[in-house]
């Protein structure tokens, strides 16, 4: 007898291909057959399917769950949307390797994206000391990317200079353990402290490993305003020189300057192919972006870490410096654009004595006490200690579609799961997905959608035995309707489930049953295969 049965499912593979009625069975975590409907066959438990489509579970490419996915292993957020796998350690920053010190610093700069969980122990040091930590128990699954700007801190510091050599030697090997260990590839975050601070040559010479090893680079980089293009050049040149494969994650052409320029990177990604790049992409569904407030600051700002960062905000000769470069000049932490107050609005403070900013843009609250927007800005700085979360009402709706289209396109909800009113993104990227961008709009054929967020991710992470319904591979499957399957998540009320998704399988067991969140936790890391060195 069969553990599971999957009846009269409508389903879609993760290929591509067009959809086709089957049974599928499931024994221990696995599909064991995927079969014509009607063959008689005994299982534990029977799911009808009549109506519904079968699929894999989505992929994630870029999550910011690192500590909310330990902290809250509920994880509803995510579960509830059909995704089953998701990929943490994004835009250069998180919490493996580390040690005492950066780690210190870490939970102060990215408190914003991950939040500072009450009693939360923090256990290890290391990519395999963190992937072990996984493996107690989540929700749906996680791979990991070594940060490159924690590598920077932990050899270099927060000095905004080039890398010795010794210190270079030493972010490589410290990289390749953290590769032989498990994590997937690398990430940076490049308009953030200090991932900033490295030059093209250092990252050529990181992603040489992390080519060496088959993983992929994934940049979060130096600009998607002013200087978008030219910073996807760059990126395109660490892949080409490297040899490595290169994920361009939350891809996007934002700000007034890039209105209507979304072809434009679509042509520099298919020159790109041409060339023999290994490239893919993904992108959330959504206009605005998020970050963290302190990210719009000029990057001078930041070097010496927090401390020094909160000194500057507190000193008048450097507001007024500060002040003149987001309002006149366009600093480079706001991508090179001239700063829109208007378009800043917060979304989540880590001081309770704040939340009444949460909602309003830096525009709306100045004028309601008077104040310059730069004032606010300071206060809302200082006061929260850099802690303090953004929705950046700054993207173009032609410039989400034509990416979106693009064949190499995948799904990221790039989502903060904490905050008084975090962007919906990181509750409804997948049903935005299936609902509005595909059955409402068109945009996306069904079969098509579903490959952008299954197969082709799977893909990327070099997974042979996941994000397909085929036998043999892992029960990580989502039962939806598509005529009902939509997102619920409002900028106004940005905590919702999505609608039309009744049922989750993670390795097979429900994580999401008749709609409804169970307690089970039984997501694991996933890591590179053990014991696989340098491939070159």
């Amino acid at each position: 007898m069969t553990d599971l049965l999957i009846s009269g499912a409508t389903v879609l593979d993760g290929t591509g291909a067009p959809a086709f009625r089957a049974d599928v069975t499931v024994d221990a975590g696995r599909i064991t057959a995927v079969d014509p409907p009607g063959r008689p066959v005994e299982a534990g438990q029977v799911i009808d399917a009549t109506g519904l489509t079968l699929c894999p579970g989505f992929i994630d490419m870029h999550a910011h769950s690192d500590l909310q996915i330990l902290a809250n292993p509920d994880h509803t957020a995510k579960v509830s949307q059909g995704v089953t796998l998701e990929v943490l350690g994004q835009d250069g920053l998180s919490f493996a390797p580390v040690d005492d010190t950066t780690r210190s610093v870490l939970r102060r700069q990215i408190a914003g994206w991950n939040g500072e969980p009450a009693d939360f122990e923090f256990t290890w040091s290391t990519v395999a000391g963190y992937l072990d930590r996984l493996d107690q128990g989540i929700a749906c699954h996680a791979a990991y990317l070594v940060p490159q700007g924690t590598l920077r801190m932990l050899v270099v510091g927060t000095e905004n200079r080039r890398a010795t050599p010794a210190e270079l030697a030493e972010m490589k090997r410290l990289l390749a353990e953290g590769l032989d260990q498990g994590a997937v590839g690398m990430s940076s975050g490049l308009t953030y402290t200090p991932g900033m601070f490295a030059d093209t040559d250092e990252l050529v010479a990181l992603c040489d490993v992390v080519a060496a090893y088959g993983g992929y680079y994934s940049p979060h980089q130096r600009s998607y305003g002013l200087g978008a293009l030219a910073a996807y050049e760059e990126m395109v040149e660490v892949a080409r020189r490297s040899g490595c494969a290169l994920h361009l994650t939350h891809a996007t052409m934002n700000f007034e300057p890039n209105r209507g320029r979304g072809g434009d990177l679509v042509a520099l990604m298919d020159a790109a192919l041409a060339a023999g790049v290994d490239l893919t992409t993904d992108t959330y569904p959504y206009l605005p972006g998020a970050t963290t407030l302190a990210a719009i600051l000029p990057s001078w700002t930041a070097e010496g870490g927090p401390d020094a960062q909160l000194a500057r905000l507190r000193d008048p000769a450097d507001r007024e410096r500060i002040t003149y470069e987001l309002e006149q000049v366009g600093s480079d932490g706001c991508h090179g654009c001239v700063t829109d107050w208007a378009t800043i609005e917060i979304g989540g403070v880590r001081n309770p004595a704040l939340e009444g900013a949460v909602g309003n843009t830096v525009a709306e609250i100045a004028a309601g006490i008077g104040k310059p927007p730069a004032w606010v800005f300071f206060d809302l700085l200082v006061r929260d200690e850099l802690g303090t979360t953004i929705l950046q009402h700054v993207g173009h709706e032609e410039n989400v579609r034509a990416i979106m289209r693009h064949p190499t396109h995948t799904g990221g909800s790039d989502g903060i799961l904490v905050g008084g009113k975090p962007h919906p993104r990181a509750w409804g990227t997948f049903p935005r997905y299936l609902g509005h961008y595909t059955r409402d709009l068109g945009v996306l054929e069904l079969a098509d959608c579903v490959h952008h967020l299954t197969g082709r991710p799977a893909a990327r992470l070099g997974l042979t035995d996941r994000g397909l319904v085929r036998t043999g591979y892992h029960a990580d499957l989502v039962l939806f309707d598509p005529a009902t399957v939509r997102d619920t998540a409002t900028f106004d009320d940005p905590c919702r489930p999505a609608e039309g998704i009744p049922w989750v399988l993670v390795g097979g067991t429900a994580v999401i049953e008749n709609g409804r969140r169970t307690d089970a936790l039984p997501g694991r890391a996933i890591r590179r295969p053990p014991g696989k060195g340098p491939t070159r």
